[in-house]
């Protein structure tokens, strides 16, 4: 359940890469429309910090799951979204400004709710009650190294270069894709000898918090008018889960390797529904739809 050197070292450069593709895709001004209209910030941050964690404590209670995959079924529900969200918000042509302004604001309060929510579940499953304590400041530096800065470096090639920026969407996208299909193949390796009983343990609550995830982000989202870019920023959010934080909580600060089996699921079984969010998103959203064209954004909302 360890993670090696592809994920440990080769994701992270990876994802930087796309993060800076990803930079060339936007401007100040998607960013200052993000903040004027935070209706998208104020649900997508709602749902994922508190409902989420409320829904995974549901199934776990209709499930009637072990107590070690309850307690990891409710961390993995708890992790905000990853930088991997905002690559398939990428893909599926959706809000990236509001995807990345989600995945910064969610991980700084899971800071605070995720240490919350996993004592609570560790009294009701156990009637233990565990401290933990995750590393701010090395959660604020791996956020800035691997979101914040390339985002920033990619925002100055399109101020400086926008010819490149503009055809650098195609090539992240066929970048990111190959990326997100090799994880995916070593995550199935990776647990390969077990994979089976893993996935019988806790596969249909992990299918079903991802399900549910993307569901509310994309009905939530459009209950309140919100645009579909919007919409599906919202839903990649709540679906595509930073895994690698649910596992660290589990193997590093709990100690547990059976309560990483849902992180470790769920970091699987999350790769194919993203794919299908994406198709789904580049059939509903026109090409070239940047986050510039406010005039669509607009209408589209209606």
């Amino acid at each position: 359940m360890e993670s090696g050197p592809m994920i440990s070292i080769g994701l992270p450069v990876a994802l930087f890469i796309i993060m800076i593709g990803i930079g060339m895709t936007l401007t100040a001004r998607d960013f200052h429309r993000v903040t004027v209209k935070p209706a998208g910030l104020i649900v997508g941050t709602i749902t994922q910090i508190l409902i989420m964690p409320l829904f995974a404590f549901a199934l776990c209670g209709l499930l009637s799951l072990p107590p070690a995959i309850a307690v990891g079924l409710v961390i993995i529900a708890a992790c905000p979204g990853g930088t991997t969200s905002n690559l398939f918000t990428l893909l599926a042509r959706g809000n990236v400004a509001l995807s990345i302004v989600l995945t910064v604001s969610a991980s700084m309060i899971t800071i605070m709710s995720l240490p919350i929510f996993t004592n609570y579940a560790l009294q009701a499953y156990f009637g233990t009650q565990q401290e933990i304590v995750l590393p701010f400041g090395k959660t604020v530096a791996m956020l800035s190294a691997i979101v914040l800065l390339p985002v920033v470096i990619g925002m100055a090639v399109r101020a400086w270069r926008p010819q490149l920026a503009n055809r650098a969407e195609g090539v992240v996208s066929i970048f990111g894709g190959l990326v997100l299909a090799v994880l995916v193949i070593g995550l199935v390796y990776g647990i390969r000898d077990r994979f089976l009983e893993l996935m019988a343990q806790a596969g249909p609550s992990a299918i079903l918090l991802n399900l549910a995830g993307v569901a509310l982000g994309l009905l939530s989202s459009r209950a309140i008018g919100l645009s579909r870019r919007e919409a599906l920023a919202v839903a990649t959010e709540l679906g595509i889960k930073n895994g690698t934080l649910g596992l660290m909580v589990t193997l590093t600060l709990l100690h547990s390797s059976e309560m990483s089996v849902p992180s470790a699921i769920y970091g699987v079984l999350m790769f194919p529904v993203g794919f299908l969010l994406a198709a789904y998103g580049r059939r509903v959203i026109p090409s070239g739809k940047d986050g510039g064209a406010a005039a669509a954004e607009i209408s589209e909302a209606g």
